[in-house]
């Protein structure tokens, strides 16, 4: 019984309890109506009735919802049941019943349908009422005669006026159960949405996480490693011609100390890109100073940096979003990288600022006098290819202006 109950979710379940309550009225008229002889000038049969409305509960428990023949041989089967209690039964306190039929009716049907069946009932409830009345003025003219339109008219008042309540009601009731249902399906929806996005997003991170280390390694193979095995066969030398030649040997060590400084520049290099989050403990303006201040350490250049982080209504340098600042930091890194490995350069400027308050963009400009490549070579394509990523990833773009021997610039816009 319980499972068949669950097959009636809220608030369908309200109308299941309305019923059964509308059905024990009903059987207790039944029974007061046969204890006491009320009623007796009708034709009755009490054990053929409540059997009847035990059958009218139990097809209540499950109501058709799709297949429009079962919606209609179901209705016929409830008005079939409930004519038959009425005529040859002689069941009592019938408009309830169809009162009953009209709750069910709401729920199966919907449009000019619904309307249509609610106005059977009320026909019906009335046609039973005028049939009853004519049986017992037929058998006492007297018993009736008076009352007889006062009970026809508030028969057919209190009828229309609960099956109009009642289809109010079970409208609102379903319009409310459908707008949840609604409403729960979109919210898996985007918990779905949200989760894959989250996938998405890992796998990208993942991605560009094995990159950015699978070239560091290949950079520090190249220059650190290069530089580690002539450091050690200068050394070796060095100590083979020290006792016949200490010049040479000296000309050796000295070479063999600028490899070592330059494979630390090329570590400590590598080290500040393996950082999680650089500007952990910085503001996006310390952060780039930190950066002009580290190429200016390793290759004696010492940037022009020009920094306005005032928009139009706030501090950017307080309200930008932390994945901006991340991937600002990380392009301005990458292009001193460049600068530092490729570009020969003497001159470096590094300018941000708002580019046009009313359209509320960011843009980056990094240009320098070195000498420059060819763009549609891969001779740095790794490097040009992480910056627009990063930029993109944010919802930026990136703009790389070069040729040989005329510098490079490149020009980041980035939404904020």
């Amino acid at each position: 019984m319980i499972a068949l109950i669950k097959t009636r979710k809220y608030p369908l379940r309200f109308l299941l309890y309305l019923e059964w309550v509308l059905l024990g009225i009903i059987i207790m008229g039944e029974v007061f109506a046969s204890s006491f002889n009320v009623a007796s000038l009708l034709p009755r049969n009490p054990p053929m009735n409540i059997v009847f409305l035990f059958i009218f509960g139990i097809i209540g428990l499950k109501l058709p919802s799709q297949n429009k023949l079962h919606k209609i041989i179901y209705t016929s089967l409830e008005i079939g049941l409930i004519i038959i209690a009425s005529f040859s039964g002689g069941i009592l306190l019938v408009p309830l019943l169809y009162i009953i039929l009209i709750a069910r009716n709401c729920v199966i049907f919907r449009g000019i349908t619904r309307y249509l069946v609610s106005g059977l009932a009320i026909f019906l409830s009335l046609f039973t009422q005028l049939h009853r009345t004519q049986i017992v003025q037929y058998i006492q003219p007297l018993a009736i005669k008076k009352q007889f339109a006062i009970v026809i008219f508030a028969s057919v008042l209190i009828l229309g006026i609960s099956a109009i309540f009642m289809q109010m009601a079970i409208n609102a009731l379903l319009n409310e159960f459908q707008s949840r249902q609604k409403l729960s399906i979109a919210n898996e929806q985007l918990a779905i949405a949200n989760a894959q996005l989250s996938e998405y997003a890992l796998k990208i991170e993942e991605l560009a996480t094995l990159q950015e280390r699978n070239r560091i390694a290949r950079d520090i193979h190249d220059s650190v490693g290069h530089a580690l095995t002539v450091l050690n066969l200068h050394l070796e030398a060095a100590v083979k011609i020290w006792q016949t030649d200490p010049e040479e040997a000296t000309e050796f060590l000295i070479e063999s100390k600028r490899l070592g400084s330059n494979a630390l520049k090329e570590v400590r290099q590598s080290i500040s890109t393996l950082r999680a989050d650089p500007l952990a403990e910085l503001s996006l303006e310390d952060g780039i100073i930190s950066l002009c201040e580290d190429l200016q350490r390793s290759s004696n250049i010492s940037p022009t940096l020009y920094l306005n982080l005032n928009g139009l209504n706030f501090n950017l340098n307080l309200n930008l979003k932390p994945e901006i600042k991340i991937a600002i930091y990380r392009i301005t890194q990458e292009a001193f990288t460049n600068i530092f490995k490729h570009a020969e350069a003497t001159k470096v400027k590094i300018k941000i600022n708002v580019k046009n308050q009313k359209s509320n963009s960011l843009q980056l400009i990094i240009d320098d006098n070195g000498k420059g490549f060819k763009p549609n070579q891969n001779t740095t394509g790794f490097g040009l290819q992480s910056m627009r990523d990063r930029a993109l990833t944010v919802g930026g773009t990136l703009n790389v202006e070069t040729a040989p021997n005329s510098g490079c610039k490149i020009t980041a816009t980035f939404p904020i």
